[in-house]
């Protein structure tokens, strides 16, 4: 049988009964790093939808490590008993695999939420908190300029996202997926635009990827192996100067090595404005040339919004996975669809199948 949207995949232990996955989109409505009521409906509601796994949104290491005020963040024990009492209900819903997106904002945190003044960056007269990056570069005018880490706060940044990692296990999740794409932190670290450090963690390539490492090595030497371990990586800057797709080639081959068990792959971000080119599947490109590289299972994302187009990705060997975002909150029944569009065997949930033909 030939590679299909719904041909089931085994990724590290894990069975994803089709290759969509709900994409970690962030709803920035958290109590206290917490989930909330919105987040028990947005997540049970998409975990119903008929994809293959669940990812939740972006979730900070540290209180310090958040994008807004409004991030969820998972750093005591209080958030973990939060966590897991989410994916008590969520499972109740469903039998799907659910992982979580682990992150710190650096030099893009301690901004209002994308509503509240356009998601403009405060500072600490506002309720903000100081950011820190690779280096002391502001973001863009009227970002905050952050302060460069020293050695003592990437060790302590490292064991955040050791520590992370351990209460996402606790909490039950099945997996974790470190963000290192879109302008956060670890991207920071690995684009030469963002990193002009002079030391051991800046200058070539390796030195650039040498913090990234070692989050990914305590991470895996912390997650269980039936566990996933899921790395968000931008293919491309889409800047003159800045990080390539042939680095990011390179980088995926180093991540293979160290026991990563999937990459997803994007683009932009490490500023506001870049050459990137928005358009339908606008980054499957990338995720074609990564997968054709390197041996590891690929997710993409980004404008996938028909059923024809996602299983066109899967059949031509241009990923594995694809993630849906926007879409899904668009039709929630998109999966169901696809099935229907596709002609193929679909098991739904039993309460609605009299709803169905």
């Amino acid at each position: 049988m030939s590679e299909n949207l719904f041909k089931p995949i085994n990724i590290a232990g894990q069975y994803l009964k089709n290759r969509l996955v709900a994409a970690p989109m962030c709803q920035y409505s958290s109590t206290n790093g917490e989930p909330s009521a919105w987040h028990r409906r947005h997540l049970g509601t998409l975990a119903i939808s008929g994809v293959g796994m669940l990812m939740v949104e972006s979730t900070a290491v540290s209180r310090k490590a958040r994008i807004s005020s409004k991030d969820l963040v998972l750093e005591n024990e209080k958030q973990v008993f939060a966590f897991s009492n989410l994916l008590k209900e969520i499972k109740t819903l469903s039998d799907i695999p659910i992982a979580l997106q682990i992150s710190h904002a650096g030099r893009k945190g301690s901004v209002n939420v994308p509503w509240e003044k356009n998601g403009s960056s405060l500072d600490q007269n506002q309720g903000g908190w100081e950011t820190i990056s690779a280096s002391s570069i502001a973001r863009d005018k009227g970002w905050q300029k952050p302060r460069q880490m020293n050695i003592d706060e990437i060790k302590e940044t490292v064991n955040d996202f050791a520590l992370a990692t351990r209460r996402a296990c606790i909490a039950g999740f099945q997996g974790v997926e470190v963000h290192m794409a879109h302008g956060y932190l670890l991207h920071q670290f690995l684009s030469p635009i963002s990193n002009q450090r002079k030391d051991k963690f800046g200058g070539d390539f390796l030195n650039r990827c040498r913090f990234p490492f070692q989050v990914i090595e305590r991470v895996r030497e912390i997650l269980p192996r039936e566990n996933l371990l899921g790395v968000r990586l931008t293919g491309d800057d889409c800047l003159d100067g800045g990080w390539t797709i042939d680095d990011c080639i390179r980088l995926a081959h180093e991540l293979k090595d160290r026991g990563v068990s999937y990459l997803c792959i994007s683009s932009g971000g490490i500023l506001p404005v870049t050459k990137l080119k928005f358009g339908p599947c606008y980054q499957v490109h990338l995720a074609d040339k990564v997968k054709a590289a390197v041996k590891i299972p690929i997710r993409t994302a980004g404008m996938i919004t028909t059923p024809h187009q996602a299983n066109e990705i899967v059949q031509a060997g241009k990923a594995d996975m694809v993630a849906l975002g926007r879409q899904l909150i668009r039709d929630p029944w998109f999966p169901f669809h696809a099935a229907n569009e596709l002609s193929e065997r679909f098991i739904v949930p039993n309460q609605y199948k009299r709803c169905l033909p």
